[in-house]
């Protein structure tokens, strides 16, 4: 007895020879017969390349913040594979940068932090605490400047001159820094009050972590794992989610700084 079905794409050939069944599963261009077929696996690890992006909740426009400290190495890759993201995405998605706050950091002080009190303090000093306050301004103020800051700091200054380097790289990219440096001397324990509340509400703990639609994101750190699941974040997907990133691929490592 034979009976042949489709399933998930090809035959699925069934033989019975004297009661013992046979199940056989052939291509349907003839050329592949094999034996044995199994469901894929509902979750592939993020060793295997691939995200999972089913609960991810939806959005009409996907947010994305992720939380970094300026000069933490790890933070500094995630930024740069959601850079070419950016570029793609532009202002279809609400892609946000972010900073991990500490207080009482080494037992506080002015070498980590802003403030009398040591409330508003950062790993890697407070030169990198001031630089996450010039780059959240950046993004209040210029926004669409903000990658381009973002990625020209990282390769061009560091936690150690990041005060007297900054201006000059700014000016590289057209901020106006008059503006940034107003909004540092007035806003600056204002801006670190929101994104110390904002890491609480998020239980941030380290950098990178990035948060998407509310929900945090624990999948692999490439530029095209972020453009799939900040675009699983919509409940419409704009037509730049098909653009394929240009060396995206690469994978920055999963350490963090914490």
């Amino acid at each position: 007895m034979k009976t042949i079905t489709e399933e998930s794409g090809v035959y699925k050939i069934l033989f019975t020879v004297e009661e013992q069944e046979y199940t056989f599963y052939n291509s349907k261009d003839g050329k592949l017969l094999f034996t044995s077929g199994g469901p894929m696996p509902e979750e592939a690890t993020e060793e295997q390349g691939v995200v999972d992006t089913t609960d991810i909740p939806k959005k009409d426009k996907s947010q994305a913040l992720l939380f970094v400290m300026s000069y933490c190495p790890y933070g500094n890759q995630a930024e740069a594979a959601m850079i070419p993201v950016v570029n793609i995405l532009k202002d279809k998605a609400d892609v946000q940068l972010h900073y991990v706050i500490y207080s009482n950091y080494q037992g506080g002080g002015p070498t980590y932090c802003l403030d009398k009190d040591s409330k508003y303090c950062s790993m890697h000093g407070i030169q990198e605490l001031n630089q996450d306050v010039r780059e959240l301004c950046v993004q209040k103020y210029q926004q669409n400047k903000l990658w381009a800051f973002v990625g020209a700091m990282n390769n061009g200054c560091t936690a150690q001159n990041a005060d007297s380097c900054w201006e000059a790289i700014a000016k590289t990219v057209g901020i106006d820094t008059a503006e940034i440096k107003t909004c540092q001397k007035n806003e600056a324990t204002a801006l670190l009050e929101q994104e110390l509340q904002l890491g609480k509400k998020y239980g941030i703990s380290g950098s990178p972590q990035l948060v998407i639609n509310d929900k945090e994101y624990s999948g692999a750190r490439s530029a095209s794992d972020y453009k799939t699941a900040i675009c699983a974040g919509f409940n419409s997907a704009p037509s730049e989610c098909s653009q394929a990133v240009q060396g995206g691929e690469a994978t920055a490592p999963t350490g963090e700084c914490q």
